[in-house]
């Protein structure tokens, strides 16, 4: 994780795997992703 929060833009895709991934569901800078509501990376960027 210390290099996704390193980068200058990350691009969070998801939500689940099959039918459900495959979606972006953030992008930006590491502190745009981290206040993502519906990103499952942004809790742990943000801690």
């Amino acid at each position: 994780m210390q290099v996704a929060i390193s980068s200058e833009w990350i691009i969070d895709i998801g939500q689940g795997a099959g039918d459900e991934g495959g979606k972006i569901v953030a992008q930006g800078s590491p502190e745009q992703v981290a206040q993502s509501e519906i990103s499952r990376t942004a809790p742990i960027m943000s801690s």
